[in-house]
């Protein structure tokens, strides 16, 4: 063959593949940016960044994928799921992907996004893989991740002579992960984490890096479907009793409300409370499967001497030991959790159960405020669910009821019917009793915890054509007890509308409106709070517009108005992202300038932003000023990649930034995070 031509065939592979894995990196973008809406600032994202990633690298065979496995696909529905093994049992294997078409359930849209996490292709099983087979099968990468803020804030003044407030460790935060995949069926992982002022030392108290979690992982298709060794977590149901790790609410893709019920998983994140240690596995005899698990570990919390003995006053979550008092919480509880859970699943009906103590070694303590007058106290709590999900027809079925054992009892019902291939409806109904207890409780819920709480939740999804989506929702709340800064019972209602539209594949447009209405304590120094209506608006549009395939322009206006006591607050943030990314470099990158105006804290917007390999974030901005940030990507070779993100913000309203340990004497706060990844 004539070398031009072999030449030119090879860039032209290496160019579609490139541009693949560009859109790929998007897609996954696109996705966390929808389900972020609801979660906080400081929220680790690397779970599901991981997940994604990791089957963009070893695809999952349509012919051979299980439920557990489509349902870690989040943007996959339940009926979507359920629709497309009851295809392929009736049709028998699926030979090409145009197949896919022929699933009514499955829009255009859905089978784009699912192609590049998918293959046809048979995997080799694990029967036939000895030990030389599974070290030459191992596959893997090692993550360093450095970053810090650049300006020197309080808490690491006068470290020598630190008071309880100051931070004892370095200000730069350290982060390694390392990841090996021995074929589809065995995996291990191990994260090391120093957080921002944390010491790194090897004494009494530290080892080295401050936080630890690894994993050993088996998974196959025999009796014994899993089991993990080591940190893990457990995701069942709706989240109302027994839910670690990973979970979402409410959000502009309204059919994210139902929760993919995935069981066993490897904990994978750095969040330091999310999740449990110890022994699981999961046993299948025919229809039914069976989770045992066992877990015991420490966790942080504030110690009170009271009539000679030793209480809880509280938890620590934040999973920080920077000072002299969070280092005195460090470890203080330990918690054992035992039980189990049995799930029967026959074609379109799968009903399950769940059972579990959980044991702590020192009374805790209800806290102070009449609001948590109904809180948990004590040192043992045992928990109960029972769960269903039924699909019929076009409608699809699920709730769970719950009962924390000596106390109250919640429960929650939905459906999810698609009254036309273009027209979805969601309605969803919950309850849930303010002396509920549940240590792993992550329902979907108006309040934190899923807690003294009723509501009523409709959304509508309607695709008109492929151009148009429109997204709509309205949840109706009420707190039948107190809460922090109610002190007393109280409603509200929170309602979304988004309508999209990309007139080519080039342009793409998002027209968004949300209101929130609530009721809390008033501003005024009363003997007794009355409560206040507070009103909260956001307006938002967004333009993307790709240039070339190289690069590509989003812009995004948002005006957020906060009423309360008939005080207003009125704030905006326009930003401009370029996003560059040519099929045949080795550098890629994306870029942000944005000019923000926002009175205060109650006036403050969330921006999604990039950032280094499996993370993101989402800042709040605050105050008046602008913000910029470059973050790049060097691929070395094909083994090693570098990335790097350095932000600024800039105000133009305050001589200081941040309060205590925190603060910034100046008007400018930057930092800068450093990442290699090397894959082996």
């Amino acid at each position: 063959m004539n070398s031009k031509l072999f030449l030119f065939i090879l860039l032209m592979f290496s160019s579609v593949k490139l541009r693949a894995q560009s859109e790929n990196d998007r897609f996954i973008e696109q996705i966390i940016e929808s389900i972020a809406e609801n979660a906080p600032e400081d929220f680790d994202y690397s779970e599901l960044s991981e997940r994604l990633n990791y089957y963009l690298k070893h695809p999952i065979n349509l012919n051979k994928v299980t439920a557990e496995q489509l349902q870690e696909l989040i943007f996959l529905s339940q009926p979507q799921i359920n629709a497309f093994l009851k295809h392929r049992n009736e049709n028998g294997r699926i030979l090409e992907f145009y197949e896919l078409q022929s699933i009514p359930e499955f829009s255009g849209e859905t089978i784009k996004k699912l192609l590049p996490f998918c293959t046809l292709e048979e995997a080799l099983p694990i029967s036939e893989i000895k030990l030389k087979g599974l070290i030459k099968e191992a596959n893997g990468e090692i993550i360093v991740t450095y970053a810090q803020v650049l300006q020197q804030q309080s808490g690491y003044i006068g470290q020598q002579n630190p008071e309880k407030s100051n931070y004892i460790g370095a200000q730069p935060r350290f982060l390694s992960r390392y990841r090996c995949n021995f074929g589809e069926h065995l995996t291990a992982s191990l994260n090391m984490e120093k957080d921002a002022g944390e010491k790194f030392s090897f004494d009494n108290r530290h080892r080295g890096f401050d936080f630890y979690s690894g994993n050993i992982a088996y998974r196959a298709k025999g009796v014994l479907r899993k089991l993990i060794i080591g940190d893990y977590s457990l995701q069942f149901a709706q989240g109302l009793s027994m839910w670690t790790g990973l979970s979402f609410g409410k959000g502009a893709d309204v059919a994210s409300i139902t929760k993919n019920n995935t069981g066993l998983k490897p904990y994978t994140s750095t969040n330091e409370l999310l999740f449990l240690r110890g022994l699981a596995t999961t046993l299948h005899y025919g229809k039914v499967d069976f989770t045992p698990f066992v877990s015991l570990r420490n966790m942080d919390g504030a110690i009170d001497v009271v009539d000679g003995s030793e209480k809880i006053s509280s938890i620590n979550a934040t999973g920080f030991h920077r000072t002299v008092n969070e280092v005195e919480n460090q470890s203080t509880v330990k918690q054992l959790v035992y039980g189990g859970n049995i799930q029967y699943t026959n074609h379109q009906l799968r009903l399950g159960g769940t059972f579990y103590s959980t044991e702590i070694n020192k009374e805790l303590e209800k806290g102070e405020g009449a609001y948590k007058a109904y809180s948990f106290s004590g040192t043992e709590l045992s928990n109960l669910s029972a769960y269903y999900n039924y699909n019929w027809r076009n409608l699809f079925f699920f709730g769970e009821a719950a009962r924390s054992l000596n106390s109250g009892y919640a429960y929650l019902n939905g459906v999810l019917a698609s009254l036309s291939p273009k027209v979805s409806l969601i309605l969803f109904q919950r309850d849930y009793q303010k002396n509920y207890h549940s240590f792993f409780n992550q329902a979907v819920s108006e309040g934190t915890n899923a807690v003294n709480e009723k509501g009523f939740y409709s959304g509508l999804m309607v695709s008109p054509d492929k151009k148009i989506q429109f997204n709509l929702y309205a949840d109706f709340f009420k707190f039948p007890w107190l809460r922090f800064r109610a002190d007393a019972p109280s409603s509200g209602i929170e309602w979304l509308s988004q309508l999209s539209y990309s007139p080519s594949k080039r342009i793409s447009t998002v027209l968004r409106y949300k209101y929130e209405q609530k009721e809390e304590n008033d501003s005024e120094e009363n003997t007794i709070n009355q409560l206040s209506t507070v009103r909260k608006e956001n307006f938002r549009f967004e333009l993307s517009y790709k240039l070339s395939t190289a690069l590509q322009l989003r812009n995004r206006v948002e005006v957020v108005k906060y009423e309360k006591d008939k005080e207003l607050e009125n704030g905006y943030v326009i930003f401009q992202d370029l996003v560059f990314n040519p099929m045949l470099s080795r550098l890629s990158g994306n870029f942000r300038f944005a000019i923000f105006d926002t009175p205060g804290f109650n006036s403050r917007v969330y921006a999604f932003e990039n950032d280094v390999l499996y993370n993101y974030s989402l800042p709040a901005y605050q105050n008046r000023g602008t913000r910029f940030y470059l973050n790049g990507r060097w691929r070395v070779n094909r083994s090693a990649d570098i990335w790097i993100k350095y932000a600024l913000t800039s105000y133009t309203d305050l001589e200081s930034i941040g309060t205590g340990a925190e603060k910034i004497e100046g008007n400018k706060k930057s930092d800068v995070k450093l990442q290699l990844r090397i894959q082996f």
